[in-house]
């Protein structure tokens, strides 16, 4: 509970800092960013990654966060061509709407509902999809739709220099060979690790700013319905075949993919030039907005 009010805390610190007069915002947002990317993920891939079982046994609940990742990709990819939409705003639906917080949202909300039981569940969930995703595609989709897009020839060289993907590479080998990160280096993570929800928060409240105009905009509900409503309720009408109805496997899945738009996406999405503003609303007012429908969910899979 005391990480969840610091990170808050930097939130609303964020958006008091950027409403000082003079106050450097874009050097603290692009500082704070490059820290997040160039540090914490790392960290975080080194942290987790290696301690991963790969087994087929593990696939069927993670495999869920990749389905509605690619879902978002397809859904906001045909409506983006159809209807001529700006390329940023179809990229930043398809990172931020199609990434779930399943961490620092996640884990708190399935430990409270479910207790300790629903948390490797939902470890897996996170670390075998959202964290590979926000390292691997989403810097692709970035690449493609970012306001500095190139040939897709150079697309994978662009990917290759992006720091959390070479970690997460070096880390899913560790996993493959079973080596683990040295002992002396864990504590060192962990404390870093630590420092992503509220820096994250932090980035989001130097890039916040709300107005009606926002909160009208077609794109921002677009994105908060997928994520809230449409992810989730697809999850459960397709992996409802491949895991028991009733049991907390299910739930966690369904539950996990309806948490609200992943922080470290927007961050991403942010660090490409996908609209900024509509990434942090996503992220910044869609944890509180998902509250209500994550109760609804949870009444509905009983």
């Amino acid at each position: 509970m005391a990480g969840v009010i610091i990170a808050l805390t930097c939130l609303f610190l964020g958006i008091f800092l950027r409403k000082i007069p003079g106050f450097p915002t874009l050097k603290a947002s692009n500082w704070v960013q490059a820290y997040l990317i160039n540090i914490v993920l790392p960290a975080l891939a080194l942290l987790y990654i290696p301690e991963i079982k790969l087994s087929w046994g593990i696939l069927i609940p993670v495999t869920a966060a990749w389905f509605t990742f690619l879902l978002s990709w397809l859904i906001f990819g045909i409506l983006g061509s159809k209807f001529n939409w700006d390329k940023n705003t179809t990229g930043c639906l398809i990172i931020v709407a199609g990434l779930a917080n399943t961490s620092f949202l996640g884990f708190p909300v399935i430990e409270g509902l479910y207790g300790k039981a629903g948390l490797p569940t939902a470890l897996l969930i996170d670390q075998g999809g959202s964290f590979l995703i926000v390292s691997s595609l989403s810097i692709l989709v970035g690449s493609i739709y970012g306001n500095h897009s190139e040939s897709l020839a150079k697309v994978p060289v662009k990917i290759l220099k992006f720091p959390p993907f070479g970690f997460l590479v070096g880390t899913l080998i560790m996993s493959i060979l079973d080596l683990k990160t040295p002992e002396i280096l864990v504590p060192i993570l962990q404390l870093i690790g630590k420092t992503m929800p509220p820096m994250a928060l932090l980035a989001i409240g130097l890039k916040f700013s709300l107005d009606r105009s926002s909160l009208a905009s077609r794109f921002f509900w677009y994105g908060l319905g997928y994520r809230l409503i449409l992810a989730p309720a697809i999850v459960w009408l397709i992996y409802r075949h491949f895991l028991l109805t009733d049991s907390l496997d299910l739930k966690v899945t369904v539950l996990e993919s309806g948490m609200a738009p992943m922080i470290t996406g927007s961050i991403v999405a942010i660090q490409f030039g996908l609209q900024p503003k509509l990434a942090t609303l996503l992220s910044g007012l869609g944890m509180p907005i998902s509250a209500i429908s994550l109760l609804v969910w949870y009444f509905l899979l009983g």
